[in-house]
């Protein structure tokens, strides 16, 4: 391809979690407005960004193996840019990693992109250039004018906050984010609005610590109020998701305010970590193990629908077996619906990395493994129980079904989520027939596996009849249900 073909296009690709898919997502839009269009393919841009993530080292060696590759095959008239948490944890040490970059932005200032990029436009030397700066409280105050949302069909990521003020031992997200930034409340709302307009039937709130909503703004309970304003303002949502809540912050009017709009899903992810007290210590966590059970309690007592998600990390430094099994105890207990386990990780540069009695990977697999039975067995009791009930899904896309040997049988089946699912880290809905994509639609459960429901629809039901009106006769396939 010619070096004019590719001026003023640029590729972009984001790895990572879902806060990172905001900022790329807001990285492509200060490119629009400043005249570049995106495009698929790396060969056809002039400009080559990866969005990196930098949290743990598998995600560092995916993020130095995709820069690595895009600078292995780019033309003179080419850069390539490194973005996101590497760029802000590695600086101007990831050019020794990936010889050959041309520029390195950090988390901090993903709007200044473009400025970078006339910058690299006009050196005069190859050397590569760095804006990496060091003030976390920039973030949210210049933010350019992009929605801070990512959109994905009819749901989207909406981030109210960057960064984390937790003193968690394990994590390195304070040294590459900063500390908590509160966007202000009016520019979520607006972007709220905004959202409900597109037609965004899901909004899901993100931050590192979505409860430490507008600590640094003056204001208690600042999650509750940011909930109260969204559901004036847009009213036309019909799905308001809240990830990555901190223990001890779930105050009772949170828990109230969730309780009291229908909009606002009973759902929480709440990142426990561990059950055992001297395991969150050595964590640099909240301790108060008693604390889970009684707000779990009452979360439950407010909202008995309530589907409660959280993680646990298996292995920590000195976890003895003692400790695991108070992490069992816990997960017996409390019956979680969802639960992520992870083995611990040694990164570099955190107070954890520093820890005697390191536990040997054979002896974390083991506990990892013992973890996801018992969990596996909760979540298929849970599932099991909801059978015959009747639940609205949100449409997501159309697959092919399959018999019990995996032969694909010609029938179509619909993907959907509950409120019980988050994107990508919870289970699915499978419906029999094609159901419209974007919509939410009531069905009726019928059969259950670990992670995943199966259900039918009423085809009686007023969306299914508005739908097929809608998109024609035969785009509503329900074979055999009536």
């Amino acid at each position: 391809m010619t070096k004019s073909k590719r001026k003023d296009k640029y590729y972009l690709l984001s790895l990572g979690c879902a806060k990172n898919t905001v900022d790329s997502e807001s990285m492509a839009q200060v490119l629009h407005q400043s005249g570049l269009r995106g495009v698929g393919d790396p060969d056809a841009a002039e400009v080559l960004i990866v969005n990196t993530c930098g949290f743990i080292n598998a995600a560092k060696e995916e993020s130095v193996n995709a820069l690595r590759e895009l600078v292995q095959f780019k033309r003179p008239e080419q850069m390539v840019i490194a973005a996101g948490c590497l760029s802000q944890r590695y600086g101007d040490t990831l050019v020794q990693e990936v010889p050959g970059l041309d520029g390195v932005i950090g988390t901090r200032r993903w709007m200044d992109i473009f400025d970078l990029i006339r910058r690299l436009r006009a050196r005069k030397h190859p050397e590569p250039l760095y804006h990496l700066p060091g003030d976390a409280a920039v973030v949210g105050r210049d933010e350019r004018g992009v929605l801070r949302a990512s959109v994905q069909g009819t749901s989207a990521y909406l981030k109210i906050a960057d960064g984390c003020r937790r003193p968690c031992a394990f994590c390195a997200i304070p040294r590459i984010k900063g500390t908590a930034v509160s966007r202000p409340l009016e520019s979520i709302v607006a972007e709220a609005a905004r959202l409900q307009d597109m037609g965004v039937k899901e909004v899901m709130l993100i931050a590192q610590d979505s409860t430490d909503y507008g600590y640094d703004l003056g204001l208690k309970d600042g999650l509750a109020h940011l909930l109260d304003a969204i559901v004036e303002a847009a009213p036309g949502i019909p799905w308001l998701r809240i990830l990555y809540a901190y223990p001890g912050y779930v105050t009772r009017r949170l828990m109230e305010t969730m309780a009291r709009h229908e909009q606002v899903l009973p759902y929480l992810d709440i990142p426990l970590q561990h059950g055992h007290r001297e395991t969150l210590k050595r964590m640099k966590r909240p301790a108060k193990v008693e604390w889970v059970y009684e707000t779990i309690g009452a979360l439950r007592e407010l909202m008995p629908e309530l589907a409660v998600r959280t993680t646990f990390i298996v292995g920590y430094p000195g976890e003895t077996e003692e400790e695991f099994e108070a992490l069992l105890k816990m997960a017996r207990e409390l019956e979680f619906d969802r639960v992520g386990a992870f083995q611990y990780s040694y990164e570099l540069g955190t107070p954890s990395a520093t820890l005697p009695n390191h536990v040997d990977d054979a002896i974390k697999q083991e506990r990892y493994e013992r973890l996801m039975a018992l969990q596996s067995g909760i979540s298929l009791k849970k599932n099991q129980a909801l059978v015959g009930r009747a639940l609205d899904i949100l449409v997501e896309g159309h697959g092919a079904s399959e018999d019990e040997n995996g032969a694909e049988t010609g029938d179509v089946i619909s993907l959907g989520r509950s409120y019980r699912d988050a994107p990508e880290i919870d289970g699915y809905v499978l419906v029999e027939g094609e159901l419209p994509i974007g919509e939410i639609v009531p069905v009726r459960i019928t059969g259950a596996t670990t992670y995943d429901l199966m259900a039918t629809v009423d085809i009686g039901s007023p969306i299914v009849i508005e739908a097929g009106r809608r998109y024609g006769e035969g785009t509503i396939d329900v074979g055999g249900l009536d």
